[in-house]
């Protein structure tokens, strides 16, 4: 018999503390960032003037067409512009 049939595994799951809130809260935000990072990615790739703006002052471009810069991953954002 195998020591890690379902069963066990729920157990052995079901034994762990539960995940640290901020962590919860990261994962229920991911999907939506990913999807925010996706979208001025290919804006900037489509739009020269949209690019410049975010070239020259990132935070600055992005509040000015409403993003909240709170819940993007900057750093993330500059490393996929190739900034």
């Amino acid at each position: 018999m195998n020591p890690y049939d379902d069963e066990h595994l729920a157990q052995l799951i079901g034994a762990l503390p539960p995940a640290p809130e901020a962590w919860v809260q990261a994962a229920q935000e991911l999907p939506f960032a990913r999807a925010q990072l996706d979208d001025i990615v290919a804006r900037a790739e489509a739009d020269a003037e949209f690019r410049r703006a975010l070239f020259a002052d990132l935070e600055q471009a992005l509040r000015l067409e409403g993003y909240e810069l709170d819940s993007l991953p900057l750093e993330e954002l500059r490393r996929r512009l190739g900034d």
